[in-house]
């Protein structure tokens, strides 16, 4: 494949360079009578180098956010992205000759060191989180329509407990319901195209009598909605697959034959919506890590270019 032809290409010109670079300083370092120093001539070469490296790595980390740049291919351009920045620590290493110095340059080597691990983490994620989505969010949705998602499971799970109990005083009737999700059937395939269908069937159920539908009523009210309408607090047993199918499995004991099918879909819509929950904490944590890589990478581009002034201004 073109990207890995891409990252190989890039793994093989970056281990060539480092090698290159560490013959060249370990023959400075030997011969200089005062040691490797950042002033010195191989140590401001270095110097410069490794700040373009950091340049470079943030155009090409820019080039990805920014859809209209239509040169090369924006994974090549992360894959430069990632190794440029990975090489700028060595080199800057070698630039100080491994001495942090004052206060401003320590803060430069800790900025760049934390930045170039975060990146690393970030990438890490972006190989990792596409495979626990997979594996975990079997149901997966466009993320911005989750929260149109979460209020069609809940509007079916009213009209499921409808069919058995009749009105459940939480809104609009299970006809006028389906009528109005019609429009949004698409973000949800698995469950609502049919749900036209779903009520003209709900018309031939048997409706449950008020003391049969007591559990599943008063489990759906107090337990069951909440959780559909906040799936992320932190508390309900329905959050926990194993302890949401404790619940559901007491609550077949309490119904009698005609409501099973009803609390077989309510336990399947339970499932759906902690799909979501996991699907929206995947999200968070792939791009929450670019709330501390991007500010960092700035902070360095900045400081360092105040460096780069000050040490070619004072040397």
């Amino acid at each position: 494949m073109r990207i890995d032809r891409t990252q190989r290409g890039w793994a093989i010109a970056s281990l060539i360079m480092i090698a290159v670079f560490t013959a060249v300083y370990v023959a400075y370092a030997a011969r200089a009578p005062q040691g490797p120093r950042g002033g010195s001539a191989f140590g401001l070469t270095f110097g410069v180098i490794g700040f373009g490296f950091m340049i470079v790595a943030a155009l090409l980390g820019a080039r990805k956010r920014v859809p209209t740049w239509r040169i090369g291919r924006a994974q090549a351009w992360m894959r430069g992205h990632l190794w440029l920045g990975l090489l700028s620590l060595p080199v800057i290493l070698f630039h100080g000759g491994f001495h942090f110095g004052g206060t401003l340059t320590s803060v430069l080597m800790w900025l760049l060191i934390i930045t170039v691990v975060s990146g690393l983490f970030g990438a890490e994620l972006q190989h990792y989180v596409p495979r626990v989505m997979t594996s975990d969010v079997k149901l997966e949705t466009i993320y911005d329509e989750i929260g149109n998602v979460r209020k069609l499971l809940r509007e079916e799970a009213d009209r499921a407990v409808e069919t058995v109990c009749g009105p459940i005083g939480v809104g609009k009737s299970a006809s006028e319901e389906v009528l109005r999700a019609g429009g949004l059937s698409a973000a949800r395939p698995m469950s609502l195209t049919g749900s036209l269908g779903a009520v003209a069937a709900a018309a031939e159920t048997a409706v449950l009598t008020e003391e049969e539908c007591a559990p599943l009523r008063q489990f759906y009210l107090s337990e069951m909605r909440p959780f559909l309408e906040q799936p992320r607090v932190r508390g309900s047993r329905l959050g926990d697959a194993d302890k949401a199918h404790g619940a559901f499995s007491g609550l077949r004991t309490l119904l009698p034959p005609p409501a099973q099918a009803t609390v077989e879909d309510l336990e399947d819509i339970c499932d759906e919506a902690r799909q979501l929950v996991r699907q929206e904490r995947l999200h968070h944590l792939l791009h929450g890590w670019l709330l501390v890589h991007i500010p960092l990478s700035l902070a360095l581009i900045i400081l360092g270019a105040v460096h780069a002034v000050m040490a070619l201004r004072y040397s």
